[in-house]
């Protein structure tokens, strides 16, 4: 990888995919349990390397709750 896995953290998910474009990709999602809305600018939140690609782990800014 040519960018350093903490010059990641807190970029804009987008932002990192362009910068890591060229490498395997996955990511991760993380959210609250239950019902509930990411609100704001997903976000890397953690950057994982394997034999198999490099795993963001985004989050978005906050989560507002989903009433029914």
């Amino acid at each position: 990888m040519s960018v350093a896995r903490d010059d990641l953290v807190l970029l804009p998910e987008a932002a990192a995919r362009r910068l890591l474009s060229g490498h395997p990709l996955s990511f991760a999602v993380l959210a609250p349990v239950g019902s509930w809305l990411g609100c704001g600018v997903l976000r890397v939140l953690r950057v994982r390397e394997s034999d198999d690609g490099i795993e963001l782990i985004t989050g978005y800014e906050s989560y507002c709750r989903a009433d029914s």
